[in-house]
């Protein structure tokens, strides 16, 4: 039995059958919000240091690249911290690192959006084999994508690189899924490729909520996974336990 009690009222009262917002309404931004605060000289620092890339997808890359190496994996809660202090912390979860990738890409006049996903809490059991009966039923995922040469591409696409059979991303170890989607294709959908071809995680899915300008949105509509409280007294811990690491450290 997995915990509904730590999650949001929000959380608590989706449902798989709401209808989902269709893609083509929504054709996100490239502004600064109160998450993803470009304008902020820190996030603006990381964007020039990309700016001489030859295209918008490779300056992409190498902000995941540095973001992935300068900011350490943990498993923090707060979902609408402002990715200028996920950087002056050096440390943040996929989400917030997600985040500070979308902030760049903003930065550097790529407009991004995000697709809401209800993920089953199971698919985080490997990372909290003790902790099961604490792990949400439903985990809220920001999915960014960017548009980039008149198309939107999903941040498991930015890379091009396909998984190798039995290859693909088991949420283990010290290797979480934003770090994944440099080795191995990731997708929400089962778009009837060929087996191995990308890491397919649509089996994890609970519902859809479609796509939202940014995710400030996203949480405003929808909450974040944990209710204030559990965030308040988690994220002391949770905030400094490094992914793949047996105990929290400091």
């Amino acid at each position: 039995m997995t915990s509904r009690l730590l999650m949001s009222y929000n959380a608590q009262t989706r449902r798989a059958g709401v209808p989902a917002r269709e893609p083509a309404g929504v054709a996100g931004s490239t502004r600064a919000t109160a998450i993803l605060d470009h304008d902020d000289p820190l996030v603006g620092a990381l964007a020039r240091r990309v700016l001489s890339e030859a295209t918008p997808r490779d300056a992409l890359r190498t902000a995941h690249r540095i973001i992935a190496r300068d900011v350490r994996p943990v498993y923090s809660v707060e979902d609408r911290r402002r990715v200028s202090r996920t950087l002056r912390l050096r440390r943040g979860s996929c989400s917030q690192r997600m985040a500070a990738l979308e902030a760049v890409a903003r930065a550097v006049r790529v407009r991004t959006r995000v697709r809401g996903l209800l993920v089953d809490g199971s698919f985080w059991y490997p990372r909290f084999p003790r902790l099961k009966p604490f792990v949400p039923e439903q985990v809220l995922l920001a999915w960014p994508e960017f548009r980039i040469s008149g198309a939107w591409l999903p941040i498991g696409d930015l890379f091009d690189a396909p998984a190798r059979s039995g290859d693909g991303f088991s949420n283990r170890g010290g290797e979480t899924l934003f770090d994944a989607i440099a080795r191995t294709g990731v997708q929400w959908d089962a778009c009837g490729a060929a087996p191995g071809a990308v890491c397919d995680l649509s089996a994890q899915v609970v519902a859809d909520l479609g796509h939202f300008d940014d995710r400030d949105e996203l949480f405003a509509r929808h909450g974040q996974t944990l209710c204030r409280t559990a965030r308040t007294l988690g994220e002391p811990v949770l905030g400094r336990w490094s992914a793949g690491a047996a105990r929290p450290t400091a």
